[in-house]
């Protein structure tokens, strides 16, 4: 049976609290920002775009938790998000959501679900 899923990283790339995989997802014709986590030993992936204002959340390339490797912050005005489901504890949108991406970790790789495409230019 064939994998056709889409590849973001390796496995490895992605360390349990630590820094992010940034890629670009293919929206129509148009490239959106999104991002993949390890936390609790899952990958975790969402659009990089904060439900405040829209800004990316990394506050250095790929750098999404706090201090702590237990929330993701928006290093624009400081919302924090839960990372295993996006969902805003604190700041200008507490009570919203990241949009979540679903991903597959398979033989050492994390791949798009199907029906989701990387942009690629």
């Amino acid at each position: 049976m064939a994998f056709d899923r889409e590849l973001i990283c390796l496995s490895t790339a992605v360390k349990e609290g630590g820094a992010g995989a940034r890629f670009k997802l293919s929206i129509g014709c148009t490239p959106r920002p999104a991002f993949l986590v390890r936390f609790e030993d899952k990958p975790h992936a969402f659009l990089n775009s904060c439900p405040h204002m829209g800004v990316e959340l990394d506050w250095q390339q790929g750098e999404f938790f706090d201090q702590s490797g237990l929330y993701l912050i928006c290093s624009t005005h400081g919302a924090v998000f839960m990372p295993d489901n996006g969902y805003c504890t604190g700041g200008p949108c507490k009570g919203r959501r990241l949009t979540r991406l679903p991903v597959v970790e398979h033989d050492g790789s994390i791949f798009l679900a199907e029906g989701f495409h990387l942009y690629v230019k």
